[in-house]
C-alpha cells in the first residue's frame, strides 16, 4: 500500500480517481489544487502525488517544479486532458521536469491502475 496525494480541480474526476486508488488498496488524500497539494505532501510526504496540469491558484508545472525542489524522493505522475493547448505538449513539459509517468485524459481505469503499478515498483 502506498500514500498517494491527488491533485485535481475537477470536482467530479477528484473523487472518482480517490475512489477508484482507494479501491487498488492504496491510501489517498485528494487535493484541489496545487498549493493544498504541497501543504498536504509537507504533511504526510507520500509516496506518490499525481497532479493535473492545468489548474487555478498554482499550475501542474509549479508544483512539479516545486515537488522536484523540495521532494526529489517523491515519484510523480503527471495527468493533462488539455486546455489552450494539446494535452501532449503539457504532458511533454512535464516529463521534460523529470516526471515519473504521464496519462493523457481520458483514461481507464486499466490505463491508471498499469501506470501506478509501474511507477510504485
Amino acid at each position: 500500500m502506498a500514500r498517494i496525494v491527488i491533485i485535481e480541480d475537477d470536482e467530479a474526476l477528484r473523487p472518482m480517481l480517490a475512489k477508484t486508488i482507494a479501491r487498488f488498496g492504496h491510501e489517498v488524500f485528494a487535493e484541489q489544487d496545487g498549493r493544498a497539494g504541497l501543504q498536504r505532501v509537507k504533511e504526510i510526504m507520500p509516496d506518490l502525488v499525481i497532479t493535473d496540469m492545468v489548474m487555478p491558484e498554482k499550475e501542474g508545472v509549479e508544483t512539479i517544479l516545486e515537488l522536484r525542489r523540495d521532494f526529489p524522493a517523491i515519484k510523480i505522475i503527471a495527468m493533462s486532458g488539455g486546455g489552450r493547448i494539446n494535452s501532449a505538449d503539457y504532458l511533454d513539459l512535464a516529463r521534460k521536469f523529470g516526471v515519473s509517468a504521464t496519462l493523457a485524459k481520458p483514461f481507464s481505469r486499466d490505463e491508471l491502475r498499469l501506470v501506478l503499478d509501474k511507477v510504485l515498483a
